[in-house]
């Protein structure tokens, strides 16, 4: 395990307690193992071809995203009832919620997953979307000297163990050359971002590309910049917890969702002007030129029909983490539920699968 970071205070610990686990979460991944062989029975049984009626799932939708995406898609016929849209994104939000049993489904970045095996929850993806393109840049604060991933040494980057800027973070440093104890990685959750740059509090942080326009526009004149990298976070994905997909109606209207999903995330690519109109500048307040800008660097949706560079790559971000001793070392591949492998590249057309 590499130094503690400037601060001096254990990493690990730190951050677990960050997110809501206490300092025994290290030895949590024994009790995602033991839950994941409970379920073992269910979670094999071929997955139901019809939804029961009156099944019902919770899901999420962070700023209204899937349910705008879904109605403008003219998807919004689902074969279930959606008993919750939760406005919720961060990873450690869902886990909580996830605990809560107040969410039943999720869409998040490959990270995640990982943490909430970390602290002892068990849970199985069931749908991706691979990304090719960078869906992060990092952001300055006002008035730094920093012009590229080299200049991070000594710095204090804005760093969330258990989110996808988190990986994004480790990616860079590693392809820059540099170690973790090279810089202070100062813990926080995504949403804290944005106050932590502008007021000095972290030199750099990660932020999504829907996400920069704004900063710029606001801090630019003060010397505020972005960096962009070719690092990407390949996973965009669907999950769930083990208990939920241990339902057999609950997972058939899983299984049921995953080519809504996936035919939204192509409607959506297929019409950037309406999208831009519709969610860019009605809900998240952008100018036209503004979203034009975040759309030119959207990805194209990819379902693969097999799941192998996606556990491939999941695997190497759990070994990265490891590297740093913020998980344990396991074997990623539990974290798929492989018999929803299919659904979504069935669901578009090739061009989208290949």
């Amino acid at each position: 395990m590499p130094a503690p970071p400037a601060s001096g205070i254990d990493r690990r610990l730190f951050l677990s307690s960050l997110l809501g686990v206490t300092a025994a979460a290290a030895g949590l991944s024994g009790c995602a193992e033991a839950g994941a062989a409970a379920g073992d029975a269910s979670l094999k049984d071929p997955l139901a071809t019809k939804v029961p009626a009156g099944t019902s799932l919770k899901i999420s939708s962070f700023q209204n995203f899937q349910q705008l995406q879904l109605k403008l898609a003219g998807l919004d016929d689902l074969p279930f009832e959606v008993g919750n849209w939760l406005n919720v994104g961060a990873g450690p939000d869902v886990i909580n919620a996830f605990r809560a049993h107040s969410l039943e489904l999720a869409n998040n970045a490959g990270i995640p997953p990982i943490q909430a095996y970390y602290q002892g929850f068990d849970a199985k993806i069931v749908a991706i979307n691979v990304t090719r393109k960078p869906n992060y840049l990092f952001a300055t604060r006002p008035g730094s000297a920093i012009r590229a991933v080299e200049d991070f040494r000594g710095k204090r980057l804005a760093f969330s163990q258990g989110q996808a800027q988190g990986v994004v973070l480790l990616r860079a440093l590693k392809e820059a050359g540099l170690k973790y104890d090279d810089a202070e990685l100062v813990p926080l959750t995504s949403n804290q971002f944005l106050t932590a740059l502008q007021s000095g509090q972290v030199d750099i942080a990660p932020l999504g590309n829907t996400q920069a326009p704004s900063y710029l526009k606001q801090y630019g004149s003060k010397g505020a910049r972005t960096i962009p990298t070719e690092v990407v976070d390949l996973l965009n994905l669907l999950w769930a917890p083990t208990t939920v997909l241990a339902d057999r109606a609950k997972a058939a209207a899983i299984a049921a969702y995953i080519p809504y999903w996936a035919k939204g995330a192509v409607w959506q690519y297929e019409h950037p002007d309406e999208w831009n109109k519709e969610y860019y500048v009605k809900t998240q307040n952008l100018t036209l030129a503004q979203a034009e800008s975040i759309t030119e660097l959207a990805n194209k949706p990819f379902f693969p029909p097999s799941w192998d560079e996606a556990i491939a790559w999941e695997q190497e971000t759990a070994d990265l983490l490891a590297e740093g001793g913020y998980v344990k070392k396991f074997d990623v591949g539990e974290l798929f539920d492989r018999r929803f492998e299919s659904l979504a590249a069935e669901a578009v057309p090739e061009e989208y699968r290949k």
